[in-house]
């Protein structure tokens, strides 16, 4: 059947008034792709609450870095309660109403725009803590991180409000029949957005990391050669710089990880014009966007001891007694 959604925004930011996709899904690939959004939806949120709960509780974890971190989750929450109106999307029938079809599009690109934005930020902050580790401390500071964390979700808001004003002001105005949720951006606007939400945050987040892996290979083995030379200071400054190196590695994982689910999303937006689509490529496009904001926090898990351990505080409750955010779990 003709289905025109919003459920993939990233489809719709160019296409062309009037352009549609054909979308022929069988019953039991809907009733999979139900199971699996509901599971990542719920991982989601649960993972992504961990996460803001250990940075937001433990004094320890109060850091610039860190707080970029915070954010990432933060966003990556959100995306949790969005999948359940994917899931609603997915048979093309929108039962909400036309204002909030156009509204939780709006959140949607919101979200996915600050989300690209905090990986931006996540790229300058290793560039700096790598290639000019003697000025880190002064360049970014809890307050700097703060208000670019803060333009980048004020940015966000309005550029897409602007970029959807007409389908703010006019919900379902595009609408062909009931039930539909459809959310048409003119086709200049819509590469404009794919350049500015996505192509040049992507350029700048390899080219910062190629810079960081570079610094990082040549530090790495600067650092085995004179090791011995190192007195109890020097091992000191080689552990701090070891444990820059390991964040840079850790935050390397989640960008690259980003950049593999995002990429098919965009480049089938930047593509896909009139084009039939099958119903499993399809998913397997929605699936890997919204994968991405569960797979973060697993990351940390494996890559972050003080996560696991914060981890285990919360379930066990011991954050509830007095002082415990003072622990020491770094």
């Amino acid at each position: 059947h003709l289905l025109k959604t919003a459920g993939i925004t990233g489809f719709l930011r160019l296409r062309r008034p009037n352009s549609s996709f054909h979308i022929v899904r069988p019953y039991a690939l809907t009733v999979v792709t139900y199971v699996i959004l509901s599971c990542i939806s719920l991982l989601t949120v649960f993972l992504n609450l961990l996460v803001i709960i250990s940075i937001s509780h433990f004094k320890q974890l109060h850091s610039p870095t860190n707080l970029l971190v915070l954010s990432l989750a933060v966003s990556d929450f959100f995306v949790g309660p969005l999948m359940l109106c994917q899931i609603m999307l997915i048979d093309g029938c929108w039962f909400l109403g036309n204002f909030a079809c156009s509204l939780i599009s709006c959140i949607d690109y919101i979200i996915t725009t600050t989300s690209i934005g905090i990986m931006v930020l996540i790229s300058i902050d290793r560039y700096v803590a790598i290639c000019d580790p003697l000025h880190y401390s002064t360049k970014v500071t809890q307050k700097r991180v703060q208000v670019c964390v803060l333009l980048c979700w004020i940015l966000s808001a309005l550029c897409h409000s602007l970029l959807l004003k007409d389908n703010l002001a006019h919900p379902g105005r595009y609408n062909t029949c009931t039930g539909e949720c459809v959310i048409v951006i003119e086709y200049v606007a819509g590469r404009v957005d794919m350049f500015v939400s996505f192509i040049g945050p992507v350029t700048v987040i390899i080219v910062l990391y190629m810079r960081v892996f570079v610094v990082a290979v040549s530090q790495a083995r600067a650092m085995r050669s004179h090791i011995k030379a190192f007195t109890v200071q020097g091992s000191v400054r080689l552990k701090a710089k070891k444990s820059e190196v390991k964040a840079a590695r850790t935050l390397g994982v989640v960008i690259i990880v980003f950049l593999i689910c995002l990429c098919p999303y965009f480049c089938v937006t930047l593509t896909s014009q009139d084009t039939l689509l099958s119903a499993s490529s399809t998913t397997v496009v929605i699936c890997l966007f919204y994968l991405n904001s569960c797979l973060n926090p697993l990351i940390y898990a494996l890559f972050y001891p003080w996560f696991q351990k914060s981890v285990k505080l919360i379930v066990s409750l011991k954050i509830l007694q007095p002082g415990s955010c003072q622990a020491n779990i770094v």
